[in-house]
């Protein structure tokens, strides 16, 4: 059932004050929110496992298959890709955005069905929606502790086998400047609903395992305080601060009108939000690493950010890399 933002907000606001558990999940374009609590947390239509906390039966938890993997892929060609990208940095020269996350879809083909990739993957959020999408997400939206508030953007990647990778990474002029312009986003987000805003950690690494090897990523540490009265607007929190700032761009408003120009399908749920709250605690992830089913064809959806220091082929090999499925 499909709920709009002013429904969302009423019922998680309800839900949050009664310390009911839920799950929910928001598309991209902030249109389409689904929500599930008491006997239809537990439905077959939708399987989630949040850091370790699953909807699903234990005879599912430790599935793995004996035969061999296939996956590949057919990304676009760099000169499609490329029509795009100078469209955007036009866009950010004449001054419309700084930051663009511009992002594309690329069929592959797997012997694994979409319920295999979303039991065999490893990763602290993953979820599976009746046939249509999987996706295994290392991104934190938000997480809110003990009246506190939490977001963790995730910018820069880079293949983990090459010589020097974390400093190669580390020392990129131009992922400075596009990790610095999206915390500085992500204090202003955090800003509307919290106070004493505080980046607690910056530019720090993570390596994520995939089936064609292991890549770096790095994320930064921001903290907000809510007070003690949050479960009351909780619905609020949440929606005013869509869409996800990491994958959208600065200033929000004008980026997400050049996104929908700019790439060629909708982006769905794809880069939207998932989360659940116990009770007491919620967890949300942002909605990437993304596998779509459109007419018995699977799409893997990735992107990256684009800025006026952004060199094309480099943006183009990142598209790539984040096409994998963290099974090993």
């Amino acid at each position: 059932m499909f709920l709009c933002a002013d429904e969302f907000i009423r019922q998680v606001n309800f839900l949050s004050l009664k310390s009911i558990p839920f799950f929910f999940i928001v598309d991209f374009e902030v249109d389409d929110f689904k929500l599930f609590y008491g006997d239809r947390l537990f439905s077959k239509e939708i399987y989630f496992n949040i850091n370790d906390f699953k909807n699903y039966e234990e005879c599912y938890q430790n599935k793995r298959s004996n035969k061999e993997i296939v996956f590949e892929s057919k990304p676009i060609s760099l000169t499609e890709y490329k029509k795009a990208f100078e469209s955007v940095q036009k866009y950010e020269i004449d001054g419309h955005s700084y930051l663009v996350n511009l992002t594309f879809q690329t069929e592959i083909s797997t012997n694994l069905s979409l319920f295999e990739i979303f039991l065999m993957s490893r990763s602290a959020f993953k979820l599976y929606v009746d046939d249509l999408f999987t996706c295994f997400s290392p991104e934190i939206f938000i997480k809110i502790r003990d009246g506190f508030i939490f977001a963790y953007p995730m910018k820069g990647t880079i293949d983990a086998r090459m010589p020097n990778a974390r400093k190669i990474l580390k020392s990129d002029e131009k992922e400075l400047a596009e990790h610095a312009t999206i915390v500085d986003l992500i204090r202003n987000d955090l800003g509307m609903v919290a106070d004493e805003i505080k980046v607690k950690r910056f530019r720090f690494f993570s390596k994520i395992k995939t089936i064609k090897g292991e890549i770096y990523q790095t994320s930064s540490e921001i903290r907000g305080y809510l007070g003690d009265d949050y479960k009351k607007r909780l619905g609020n929190i949440i929606v005013s601060l869509l869409p996800a700032g990491s994958i959208s761009g600065a200033p929000k408003e004008a980026t997400v009108k050049k996104i929908k120009e700019v790439e060629t399908y909708k982006r769905g749920y794809y880069t939207g939000v998932g989360g659940y709250f116990d009770g007491s605690n919620l967890e949300s992830y942002v909605l990437i690493r993304f596998i779509e089913k459109t007419e018995n064809k699977l799409f893997f959806k990735s992107g990256g950010g684009i800025t006026i220091y952004s060199d094309v082929n480099k943006e183009y090999k990142e598209l790539i890399e984040k096409i994998y499925v963290p099974i090993y």
